[in-house]
């Protein structure tokens, strides 16, 4: 049970959330060949599906909190579950493990949401575990936001060179052609 006090941060993250999962689907069409193409690298694929997990999460678990009487620790853990075994999937599946850190956080993150979850089923009529579920919220969504800019930004192509850009001049400074010799 969510005291009233906790419905206007609730429903802040939930449309935060929403709002942020269609600028990462805008992110996602503006580099759409790098993400899930045929020239598709496995590190834009990895932030796309990690960033819309967090969203997801944090739209949901916030949306369900928001329903009268309902307890929000239920939500919490099943989101917080099927977030870690999507997770767990995409890096089997991708292998990634670049970034170990940003995983153990994101594991971390779920699975104290789970605990948390777990507190506010077994403790309904009391809010210890809700602010701490309030702020695992907020930081999925700051961590997705910055899967998403990275996403904007190119960085999952870092070190392959940008179309975009001149080729550079065939003969590097110094060296003339035979003509010139």
């Amino acid at each position: 049970m969510v005291p009233d006090r906790y419905d206007l941060y609730f429903a802040t993250v939930a449309t935060g959330a929403a709002a942020l999962i269609g600028l990462l689907f805008v992110a996602i069409s503006l580099r759409e060949e790098s993400i899930f193409g045929g020239k598709a690298r496995a590190a834009g694929e990895a932030l796309a599906i990690m960033a819309f997990i967090g969203l997801v999460n944090s739209f949901t678990v916030a949306l369900l909190a928001l329903i009268p009487d309902a307890n929000a620790g239920i939500a919490a853990i099943v989101l917080a579950v099927v977030s870690i075994v999507g997770i767990m999937r995409m890096n089997n599946r991708l292998h990634i493990a670049r970034n170990g850190l940003v995983l153990a956080i994101s594991l971390a993150a779920y699975g104290a949401q789970a605990v948390y979850g777990v507190v506010l089923i077994a403790q309904p009529h009391a809010v210890g575990g809700l602010p701490s579920l309030a702020y695992i919220l907020f930081v999925t969504l700051v961590v997705s936001l910055q899967r998403a800019w990275s996403l904007r930004r190119g960085q999952h192509l870092a070190g392959e060179p940008d179309d975009s850009r001149p080729a550079a001049p065939a003969c590097a400074k110094g060296t003339g052609s035979a003509e010139q010799q």
